[in-house]
């Protein structure tokens, strides 16, 4: 039987969107969260309707280790374990190459892969001292098909499935499972890390206009609420998960 109930579970990225989703659904399904993402403002509102004896939280930038290394510890020291980390937070800047965006390039690789590697350093000590664990990530379909526009955005998700791919062979041994969860198009505030004005104004429109040719970050929670819940001796990789009517 599936459960998450009192399994004590890290989201970071947990301020809005995918991460907001996922946290209360793990609460609502009976898990201890500790989650964080850098507005601390954001973060008080996402706790304001959850249980204060279930939850836990600060802020944190991923791209920093000392900052996920403290999340980390907050979690042990509030709940005693770490059953699972889902490193969520990412951004998603769109443009071609010959734009030159060097500074985006370089903001995209320490947040959505450096970001997760920092989870990956700052928990394994942990799981590897309890015994068991499971490490998650968001990745995206850009992470399977790269595409025109989002060259850069697509290998920051390609290494995060291979980064993810070595450290389930790596773990296995050790019974710390990984998973990641690749959505294709999601309804959230992912659009404001374009930078082109126009770019981001077009993709809200599309969702306003076709709302169910995209998912909701609830679809995604309960993939995530699904990974981690199943049991110790099954391991779910991947889950590639995109609007029905997505071609790409």
């Amino acid at each position: 039987m599936m459960s998450v109930k009192d399994k004590v579970v890290i989201v970071t990225g947990a301020s809005s969107g995918i991460g907001a989703a996922t946290v209360e659904l793990l609460v609502q399904q009976g898990a201890k969260i500790v989650f964080g993402a850098r507005h601390q403002d954001k973060l008080e509102q996402v706790a304001q309707n959850l249980p204060a004896d279930q939850i836990a939280y600060r802020t944190v930038d991923v791209s920093k280790h000392d900052d996920v290394v403290a999340l980390v510890n907050l979690a042990k020291r509030k709940f005693g374990k770490i059953d699972a980390l889902y490193n969520n937070a990412g951004i998603m800047p769109t443009a071609n190459l010959a734009e030159d965006h060097r500074n985006e390039w370089q903001n995209m690789l320490n947040i959505n892969v450096m970001g997760v590697l920092n989870g990956i350093s700052a928990v394994l000590p942990i799981m590897h001292e309890q015994g068991y664990g499971h490490i998650l990530a968001t990745d995206s379909v850009a992470g399977h098909i790269a595409y025109a526009g989002s060259a850069v955005y697509c290998g920051t998700k390609f290494a995060v499935r291979a980064i993810m791919e070595g450290l389930r062979q790596e773990e296995l041994k050790n019974k710390i499972r990984s998973t990641i969860i690749s959505p294709g198009a999601v309804n959230t505030e992912l659009y404001k890390s374009i930078s082109d004005p126009k770019s981001a104004k077009d993709l809200v429109a599309a969702w306003q206009q076709t709302p169910d040719s995209s998912l909701t970050p609830e679809d995604l929670a309960e993939a995530v609420v699904y990974a981690i819940g199943t049991p110790s001796r099954v391991s779910v990789s991947e889950i590639l998960i995109r609007p029905t009517d997505q071609e790409m």
